[in-house]
């Protein structure tokens, strides 16, 4: 489980167990390039980002492939907000994705792409938010 929160906050490159047989390399969600803060030394770096199938992936190159190897993923389902940053980071087009544990920043190239994203990722927390469990559902359903 450490090794996977470590790839899902990106600071290991993640394996194969990571991916949960996700095909990021086809038909994506949303992708595009955003500049992404680092976890440990903090320098921007700019990455070409994919969402599918509730998971965030970033990579070096943005020709992606089969044989592409992440260089992190975040599964959405760990995140609890995505919202603009402008003011936090003094940048224009930032956006902060926090998880229990961690805030990571990002940059957009426009306004536009910034919105586009926070509504992709934000459908995406909401599709696979893990707030109610199978047996919570059915509590409440029982109590009608």
């Amino acid at each position: 489980m450490a090794s996977l929160w470590r790839a899902a906050m990106g600071s290991a490159q993640p394996g194969p167990d990571d991916y949960d047989g996700v095909e990021f390399w086809g038909h994506p969600e949303r992708a595009g390039w955003l500049t992404k803060q680092g976890e440990y030394i903090k320098t921007w770096r700019r990455r070409w980002f994919v969402l599918k199938q509730g998971k965030v992936f970033w990579f070096k190159e943005s020709m992606v492939t089969r044989a592409s190897r992440p260089r992190g993923v975040i599964p959405v389902a760990n995140c609890l907000t995505i919202k603009g940053a402008d003011d936090v980071l003094h940048r224009q087009f930032g956006f902060e994705l926090s998880t229990r544990a961690e805030t990571m920043y990002f940059i957009a190239d426009s306004e536009k792409e910034k919105e586009d994203w926070i509504n992709s990722i934000g459908r995406s927390i909401v599709q696979h938010s893990r707030s109610l469990t199978h047996d919570e559902i059915l509590d409440y359903d029982s109590r009608k």
